[in-house]
C-alpha cells in the first residue's frame, strides 16, 4: 500500500453561485476531487484555467487553502467560469453555466509533463482535455473521467477509449437496464466503470461482476458535491491497493460528509 497518493486533477472550474442567497462556492468536477483527495491524506493538485475577476482570486485562493497545489492554475483575461444554483428540498438545481475563460482551455506541453508526475489523472466532460487523453495513455499515466450524467456525450466518447475508471451518474435506471449500461461503456475501454444512483448507492463493473454499493445514511444538507467525494474516495482507495468493494465503502463514506454542509467544500 503506497504511503503517498498523488493525484492530478485537471480540466474545469466554476463557482457555483447560489441565486436564492447570493453566496459563492468555488467548485467543479476535478477541483472537488482534488479537495477531497488532500482531505483524505492523499496530494493532489489542480491544472486549469480562471479569469483576471474577483471570482478568479476566490478561487484559487481557496483551492491553495485547502492544499492543493496550484502551480498549474492559469490566470487569463476574462471571467471565471460561473454556474447558477437554486436549492430545492435541500437538492441543487442547476440554471445557466457561463464557461468565461474555460471555453480556450487546452493543455501546453508543459502542462502535460507535470501530469505524467502523478499516480492518476483525473478530468470529466466539461474539462476540455479529451483529445489530450491518447498522449497520457501513451505515457503510462491511469486516467479516471466523469461522464457526468451524460455517458453518451460526444466528449465522453472521445475519452473514453483511453480512461482506466469511468464514472457516470444515473439514479432513474433499473439494476438490469443500468448493467447493461455499465457493460456498454466498459466494452468502450475502462478497466472499472462506477455509476453513482444517490439513495441507491453505486454500482461498479470490472468486465467479470458486477458490485453493489451502500449509502452511509446522513443529514443532507447540499448534494453539492457529494458525486466527486465518491469519485474521489474510490480513487483514493484503488491508488491505495484496496479492492473495489472497499474503494465504493470509502466513496460512500467521503460522500456522506459533504452531503452534511452546504456547497462543495
Amino acid at each position: 500500500m503506497k504511503d503517498t497518493i498523488k493525484l492530478a486533477a485537471v480540466g474545469d472550474n466554476c463557482i457555483d453561485l447560489y441565486d436564492q442567497t447570493g453566496d459563492a462556492y468555488p467548485g467543479g468536477n476535478p477541483v472537488n476531487v482534488a479537495v477531497y483527495t488532500v482531505r483524505l491524506g492523499g496530494k493532489a493538485s489542480y491544472t486549469g484555467v480562471v479569469g483576471n475577476d474577483k471570482y478568479g482570486d476566490l478561487m484559487r485562493r481557496a483551492v491553495a487553502d485547502k492544499g492543493v497545489d496550484v502551480s498549474h492554475l492559469r490566470t487569463e483575461p476574462g471571467s471565471t467560469a460561473l454556474s447558477h444554483v437554486t436549492l430545492v428540498d435541500g437538492d441543487r438545481v442547476f440554471g445557466d453555466y457561463e464557461e468565461g475563460v474555460m471555453e480556450r482551455f487546452r493543455l501546453t506541453d508543459g502542462d502535460m509533463d507535470f501530469l505524467c508526475g502523478h499516480d492518476l489523472v483525473v478530468s470529466g466532460l466539461w474539462g476540455r482535455v479529451e483529445n489530450d487523453l491518447p498522449r497520457l495513455r501513451a505515457r503510462g499515466v491511469p486516467v479516471a473521467f466523469d461522464c457526468a450524467d451524460r455517458p453518451e456525450d460526444p466528449a465522453a466518447e472521445t475519452a473514453l477509449p483511453y480512461v482506466d475508471y469511468a464514472f457516470f451518474s444515473n439514479d432513474s435506471a433499473d439494476d438490469g437496464a443500468l448493467e447493461e449500461i455499465l457493460k456498454t461503456i466498459h466494452a468502450k475501454g475502462p478497466r472499472i466503470v462506477v455509476a453513482t444512483r444517490g439513495e441507491k448507492g453505486s454500482l461498479a463493473f470490472d468486465g467479470q461482476r458486477f458490485y453493489q454499493g451502500s449509502i452511509v445514511p446522513c443529514q443532507v444538507v447540499d448534494t453539492m458535491g457529494a458525486g466527486d467525494s465518491f469519485i474521489a474516495g474510490f480513487l483514493y482507495g484503488l491508488m491505495r491497493g484496496q479492492e473495489i468493494p472497499a474503494c465504493m465503502a470509502l466513496g460512500a463514506e467521503n460522500s456522506s460528509v459533504t452531503l452534511g454542509y452546504a456547497g462543495a467544500w
